[in-house]
């Protein structure tokens, strides 16, 4: 027998499994893979995914607007419908993707009027589901309605456009530039989707030209944004849409883009703050760097889907492996037992105020609240970011 066994036997066995259990302990702080049943991101997806089907449309995902006319599709609805369809996939839940899939096909016919009409960033978001519906299915209807999202967010209409818009398609930027922090995932999701769909570069790299303007233009040296240039604060869930809208830039932007290790740099200097400012049970806060604030579920599963990304994709090292899932067993604490999300900031404009970030309400129920948590869920379950 080998020395080293010896002396294990020689120790007393409550020591031993003392040990042990520390050790197993320790290596679980780091694993996103195995999790209790309440907090199973297969089971907790399904939820939230059937949640926001058995749903109306909604109206910038607020739950108390549930009675207004709609207008269009609204983008909280548009990111929880497509990363409906990235879970499903993920976990092969046919039954979720056709349900996702029969939802949309009214908008190709008796709801096409809720087409949004492409001159905003938040309505062009939309051409983000029809091009994951055709990555999906090959349906050529799918491409050609989102690949006119894609182009149009670049083609400067013939006319209601502003000298200030005039200037930025100009210079290269998309039309719709508008330096909110919110426009780095409205942006770039639906050009990224388009450069995935028709392996053309262009799409890829306008959306990093873009990204690395409104980095120059917003990023703090802390690493931290603020929400626009005029509006000097850190509000929680704009970062989160800075965060996610890196993450998801990096994961598809070719290893020799020539914007690719500027946008790394900066999404790496901000997953270290955000990591600075998590709090002990792993939220973030309405404003990320103010401990004064309310803990907000929204800004905190966008943060945590953009660590999962970073420790998978191998550009973040396992001290993020353990932020993201003691940030996830905590955030599934805030599903209600309708499988609503609790304490999701309501739909926020640039504010001029601390008490403006601190007074938005609180929402059970909110989109916003729902699509980065199903983001999560197949973030957590998909082995091939």
């Amino acid at each position: 027998m080998k020395k080293e066994n010896q002396k294990w036997m020689k120790w007393p066995l409550g020591i031993i499994l003392c040990i042990f259990a520390f050790s197993s302990c320790a290596e679980n702080k780091y694993d996103l893979e195995h999790f209790p049943k309440d907090a199973d991101p297969i089971i907790v997806g399904t939820r939230l995914v059937n949640r926001f089907l058995e749903q109306p449309h909604s109206q910038y995902g607020n739950p108390l607007r549930i009675n207004e006319p709609r207008v269009n599709i609204t983008y909280p609805d548009v990111c929880a419908w497509v990363g409906g369809l990235w879970f499903a996939k993920s976990v092969d839940n046919k039954e979720l993707t056709n349900r996702l899939e029969e939802r949309f096909l009214p908008l190709l016919a008796e709801e096409s009027r809720l087409q949004p009409v492409p001159n905003h960033v938040d309505n062009n978001v939309f051409g983000t589901l029809p091009l994951e519906l055709y990555m999906q299915t090959g349906k050529e209807e799918y491409k050609k309605l989102g690949m006119m999202y894609a182009d149009t967010q670049w083609q400067l209409p013939e006319e209601g456009y502003t000298p200030e818009q005039k200037k930025w398609s100009e210079h290269g930027y998309s039309w719709q530039t508008r330096i909110w922090i919110d426009d780095m995932f409205m942006i770039t999701a639906v050009q990224g989707a388009a450069y995935r769909v028709t392996k053309d570069t262009t799409y890829a790299t306008r959306a990093a030209r873009e990204m690395v303007f409104y980095l120059d233009s917003i990023q703090q040296g802390n690493g931290l944004f603020y929400h626009s240039p005029e509006a000097p604060f850190c509000w929680g869930r704009g970062n989160g849409w800075m965060a996610v809208g890196m993450a998801e830039l990096l994961r598809i932007l070719p290893e020799d883009n020539t914007y690719r290790p500027e946008i790394m740099k900066r999404y790496l200097k901000m997953m270290n703050k955000l990591k600075e400012c998590q709090q002990e049970n792993g939220m973030w806060l309405q404003l990320v760097d103010d401990p004064s604030m309310w803990e907000e579920t929204s800004g905190s599963a966008m943060f945590t889907y953009a660590m999962i990304v970073g420790v998978k994709k191998g550009w973040l090292g396992k001290e993020y492996a353990e932020a993201a899932r003691k940030a996830w067993l905590s955030l599934v604490k805030y599903i209600d037992e309708n499988g609503d999300m609790t304490n999701v900031c309501e739909g926020t404009n640039v504010g001029f105020t601390q008490k403006y970030y601190r007074d938005r309400v609180p929402l059970t129920g909110d989109i916003h609240g729902i699509a980065p948590m199903i983001w999560c869920a197949y973030a957590l379950t998909c082995n091939d970011l």
